[in-house]
């Protein structure tokens, strides 16, 4: 049989079931319409949530006498308004204390010599630099001497955090290809299949950390450190908690729950993990909702445990966490009702 003659029993087929094709310029003006929908959503997922970043609500600390703290918080409230929420310090230890353990993101000691800013480009150099770019604001506007320290700063060779800020898309490719690749191999082993990616997981954790440390020079620390083992285990637990729900989700509702789950990870994960300039960077709403899927909090723990010894990555671990139980869950609960289908089938069979 010819394609000619194919095409015209297809078109019979419809025809004789009741089904009209629409006319081909119908067609094309409805897929043309909707991937421009589609080409719009993408642009603000992607594009808005950095044209909408900036300093907003951040907690930073202040220490000083009284009277002094009080007239350079409401200079800080002119030059940047509602950008920063100031706590004060007691002692500019107690403050550089709160910096390291990521209580703040920064600060500034307020005395006769001027106003000594303290920030942390390590946490997020577009944070320190809005601080730096705020104290020199006031120290114009009011005449008093401006210095800066960075009390966590980059490594020397990737001063502006180029390595850990690009995290967010290998993140997502080894969260998303392993569960492809690996159910291609194991068709038919839920076990295997499992042994696969978690293995991946680990093996890409030391991957990629050993890339950041000894080829970008993103993390200043040794193979047998402690330091390097929590950031090669951090990036593993990342990768982990994308894959085995993703598996989960195809184990439990199939190829179309996988691609949704996938959809969501790369367009909205991807783009809201905040990982470059931290999740306070980016709008308050959008920053929360890129923490709890897994590219954010992955990249939350890697930059606490690469630059702050672990310092507020509990919240971030226990997300991960959480998110590889689940598909642990959604991947159990798929191989039985499987396993329970193929029984039934086997002895409707017989």
């Amino acid at each position: 049989m010819t394609s000619t003659e194919m095409g015209i029993t297809a078109n019979e087929e419809k025809v004789a079931s009741g089904k009209k094709t629409p006319p081909a310029m119908v067609m094309l003006v409805g897929l043309t319409a909707g991937l421009g929908v589609i080409l719009i959503l993408l642009l603000m997922v992607f594009i808005l949530p950095s044209l909408k970043s900036g300093a907003h609500d951040l907690r930073v600390g202040v220490v000083g006498a009284p009277a002094a703290v009080s007239s350079f918080e409401r200079s800080l409230a002119t030059a940047a308004p509602d950008a920063y929420e100031p706590q004060r310090y007691d002692s500019e230890a107690g403050l550089r204390d709160a910096i390291e353990h990521r209580e703040v993101v920064g600060g500034f000691v307020v005395d006769e010599a001027g106003v000594h800013t303290l920030v942390a480009s390590a946490g997020s150099a577009s944070i320190s630099g809005s601080l730096t770019g705020t104290a020199q604001a006031v120290g114009q506007a009011t005449g008093e001497k401006v210095t800066v320290e960075d009390v966590v700063p980059l490594p020397e060779g990737d001063p502006t955090g180029i390595g850990i800020g690009g995290l967010a898309f290998p993140l997502v490719f080894g969260g998303i290809v392993p569960v492809v690749a690996f159910r291609k191999i194991f068709p038919r082993s839920n076990g295997w299949y499992l042994t696969g990616l978690i293995t991946f997981s680990a093996v890409g954790g030391v991957i990629v950390a050993s890339m950041l440390t000894f080829g970008f020079g993103s993390i200043d620390t040794g193979l047998w450190s402690t330091g390097f083992w929590a950031i090669a285990g951090s990036i593993a637990l990342g990768v982990a908690a994308l894959a085995i729900p993703l598996a989960g989700l195809q184990n439990a509702f199939g190829a179309k729950g996988f691609t949704i789950g996938a959809m969501v990870m790369m367009f909205l994960g991807n783009p809201l993990a905040g990982i470059a300039g931290s999740a306070a960077w980016l709008p308050s709403g959008l920053g929360t909702v890129g923490q709890i899927l897994p590219p954010g909090a992955a990249g939350t723990l890697v930059r606490s445990a690469a630059y702050f010894g672990g310092a507020a990555g509990l919240t971030a671990g226990l997300t991960l966490a959480t998110w590889i139980v689940v598909g642990l869950v959604l991947f159990v609960t798929g191989a039985r009702r499987a396993a329970v289908s193929s029984a039934e089938a086997v002895e409707i069979g017989s």
